[in-house]
């Protein structure tokens, strides 16, 4: 039944939001996001970390050159790409993209974008895994460039002010960068990202002191006395508690000092961001509702559309 609704909720009149629109496959390959839940169901029927895959897959592409699926290209021995760069070394995902594509060209050959997939994927792991089924509208075209020199995230170490920088860059208020940064209600942490606040936080020598005691010797028996290399550090779920649910226990752990990385806790330390901190952990519909406005304009960033770009026909190639 639950899958039923997703789908009906899917197949809404279309309507336009700014030059992209809701049901632009309608007539072309009006299947389109079916297939694409199908698969995501599929997977995440075995695999429930799919969503925290895809929310990070469809960040990472979006704020590197806009939502055009840049980071699906495959590097080569002699090209590298986006998927070559320190950030994306760990985004997963890409082979679950490939299958709806494949499903998809045999249906609809040239015509459903990889962009769309992105987003309409990460649109159906956010649903079933409990949070908000919105409307996404679709339209984009691939890009035609992937380069690892432009891959330029905010890092898990920055300050409120310096990750803002990054999210107003593309057009987001802080209110909406500490929505955004809800993602972290699913999904996991490589212990290199946040070992320095379990002994040496900023050189000092010494834990970060606002982090729980019980949060901080659990994290510490999971990454060990010593870094290893990315492909063997181990992870820890951001969300402590409903590690696989989207939800708004995030910002409940922020108040209790148990944000794992150093951006999570400082929003709520922050001045500027810890009234929304305090807001959202209170209003979990509200959180909910705020999450897919912001996917939505996530899905927005600097997109291609009309003749810009093309529609690829594997969507780890240019052609």
């Amino acid at each position: 039944m639950e899958l039923l609704c997703i789908i009906l909720l899917s197949l809404s009149i279309p309507f336009a939001i700014g030059d992209l629109q809701v049901g632009f496959y309608n007539s072309s390959c009006p299947q389109a996001e079916s297939e694409v839940l199908s698969v995501v169901s599929k997977h995440f029927a075995t695999d429930h970390s799919v969503t925290a895959a895809f929310l990070r897959m469809y960040f990472h592409d979006c704020f590197v050159r806009g939502c055009d699926a840049s980071i699906l290209i495959a590097p080569t021995k002699k090209k590298k790409t986006e998927r070559s760069a320190g950030p994306n070394l760990t985004v997963r995902g890409f082979e679950i993209i490939d299958e709806v594509k494949a499903n998809l060209e045999a249906q609809c050959p040239s015509t459903v974008s990889c962009a769309d997939i992105i987003a309409l994927a990460t649109r159906d792991a956010v649903a079933l895994a409990g949070g908000p089924n919105y409307d996404i509208p679709t339209g984009r075209r691939d890009g035609l460039v992937s380069n690892p020199k432009d891959v330029r995230l905010p890092g898990p170490s920055l300050t409120v002010s310096g990750a803002f920088q990054f999210f107003s860059a593309k057009g987001f208020t802080l209110e909406e960068m500490v929505i955004l940064l809800g993602s972290h209600t699913v999904g996991v942490a490589h212990c290199v990202f946040f070992r320095d606040r379990l002994g040496n936080f900023q050189g000092t020598g010494a834990p970060d002191p606002s982090m729980d005691p019980s949060l901080k010797a659990k994290l510490t028996r999971i990454c060990g006395p010593r870094p290893k290399p990315l492909k063997k550090d181990p992870t820890a779920f951001l969300d402590q508690n409903t590690s696989f649910v989207v939800d708004n226990q995030y910002y409940n752990q922020l108040l209790v000092n148990k944000g794992v990385m150093q951006i999570d806790q400082e929003l709520a330390s922050d001045s500027s961001t810890a009234s929304v901190v305090s807001g959202l952990a209170s209003d979990e519909a509200g959180f909910l509702q705020k999450f897919a406005d912001a996917l939505v304009k996530l899905g927005n960033v600097e997109v291609l559309m009309g003749t810009g770009g093309n529609i690829r026909k594997k969507c780890t190639a240019f052609t």
